[in-house]
């Protein structure tokens, strides 16, 4: 079975878009924007697609930055607990990775949603799927 479906589900333009976490156990955000012009992404929790009860999550405290383009390892990085991460204007963090677990909402709390202030790339990797289905029959990463 392909890791699509079985174990992962993802979507790639997800910047301001909601991510479900009824149906899996954690969402992981990879963004990128080229150029070393550095990035600031706000993670935002929500009761329902729409956006109902919006507010930051401020849980973010490990984050992985690279080039994007293959030639060099990830490098952790830690902060105090935000609901936003900066990237540096450097090319070794053009790229950006970091995960929320379902756990981490406040109840009644299921979807969260990465926004980029500039011009960053964000997708949306929904992992630890309750439920293991065909790609065909996934449902929709926002539902």
């Amino acid at each position: 079975m392909e890791a699509l479906g079985h174990t992962i589900n993802a979507q790639y333009l997800m910047d301001g878009r909601y991510v479900s976490l009824k149906d899996c156990q954690s969402v992981a955000f990879l963004c990128y924007l080229t150029g070393a012009a550095g990035d600031t992404y706000t993670l935002v929790e929500a009761q329902d697609a729409s956006g109902s009860g919006a507010q930051n999550l401020a849980t973010i405290t490990r984050y992985h930055t690279n080039t994007g383009n293959g030639s060099d390892a990830w490098t952790l990085r830690t902060q105090a607990a935000a609901a936003t991460v900066t990237t540096a204007a450097a090319a070794t963090q053009n790229c950006m990775w970091f995960e929320v677990d379902g756990a981490e909402l406040s109840d009644g709390f299921d979807y969260v949603k990465v926004t980029s202030t500039g011009a960053g790339i964000v997708i949306a990797v929904q992992h630890g799927l309750d439920a293991q289905r065909k790609p065909s029959n996934l449902t929709a990463i926002g539902v």
